[in-house]
């Protein structure tokens, strides 16, 4: 069984940063893939961005693109989603997906992913 927590979320102004967090425990971080997927009120979830296990591979929306940087400290067990140039349409719940296939790639297929965290609001004013 994995566990993954969320933080970072918040209240932000257009053209703002914000940084989510996701720490996991409960398995070999750092042998797994792991990826960021967001979900507006009344849409669907959809896919930002995945990482592959070692940090080499990663795979980003389009409209997420030179804004948004996945990271990960494997020391930490932690993955990082650094969300800059904030849209309001940015808005949504985030969470954070693990893979469970060892050596896993990044790939933005939810049903790739096994486990999810409980989410952290994201909120983006005009």
């Amino acid at each position: 069984q994995v566990q993954l927590v969320e933080s970072g979320g918040g209240l932000v102004q257009a053209g703002g940063s914000l940084r989510l967090s996701c720490a996991a425990s409960g398995r070999t971080f750092s042998e797994y893939a792991m990826g960021w997927f967001r979900q507006a009120l009344g849409k669907e979830r959809e896919f930002v961005v995945g990482i592959s296990w070692s940090g080499g591979g990663t795979l980003y929306a389009d409209s997420v693109k030179g804004r948004f940087t996945i990271s990960r400290d494997n020391t930490k067990n932690t993955v990082y989603l650094q969300m800059n140039s904030l849209k309001p349409e940015d808005t949504a719940v985030y969470y954070c997906a693990f893979r469970r296939v060892r050596w896993g790639t990044a790939t933005k297929y939810d049903s790739y992913y096994d486990y999810w965290g409980q989410g952290t609001q994201v909120t983006v004013s005009s």
